[in-house]
């Protein structure tokens, strides 16, 4: 079976076994409608109880847990979804788990590196990029004029850098 991560346990919110979330999802009211959900590497099968909201995190109650020591252990996992629970996402959008790892080329097919994070900005979302070879990272923003194509299949990524964007 298939599974998309849609976020990640950050912390514990009270002691009644509710968790904060990080969602790995730019729609955040994606909660709203979960009903479902798998967390851990396990993939242990959970139901939604109750969600809300706090400065851009999901606070999540789950029906099978009820105490935060029941809860402590998933600290730091991942929320998953099934094919059943995954969005449809429009054209040229893509989940932040399927960008992450891959690796980037310029138009004349010189590695760039390897995409390590995605910071999500108010107007456009940011590629973090490393460069091993040289210790360096950059900031590429995920906009059509630097970004030619995106595989996510392929995990690969070609990028038209303005100069001086790569050094």
């Amino acid at each position: 079976m298939d599974y998309t991560i849609i976020g990640k346990i950050i912390s514990t919110h009270g002691i009644k076994g509710e968790v904060k979330v990080y969602p790995m999802t730019d729609n955040l009211d994606r909660f709203d409608y979960l009903k479902t959900a798998y967390i851990g590497d396990k993939k242990i099968k959970v139901e939604l109880e109750k969600v809300k909201y706090h400065k851009n995190l999901a606070i999540l109650k789950f029906k099978e847990f009820n105490d935060i020591n029941e809860i402590i252990p998933f600290k730091d996992s991942f929320i998953y979804v099934d094919e059943e629970g995954k969005i449809i996402l429009p054209e040229n959008h893509f989940f932040i788990y399927d960008l992450l790892a891959s690796q980037v080329f310029d138009t004349k097919s010189n590695l760039i590196g390897t995409i390590v994070d995605v910071l999500q900005g108010a107007s456009n979302d940011i590629y973090v990029i490393k460069d091993i070879e040289r210790d360096k990272e950059y900031l590429i923003p995920a906009v059509k004029q630097f970004v030619v194509d995106v595989n996510p299949v392929d995990k690969k990524i070609v990028i038209d850098p303005i100069e001086g964007m790569i050094e």
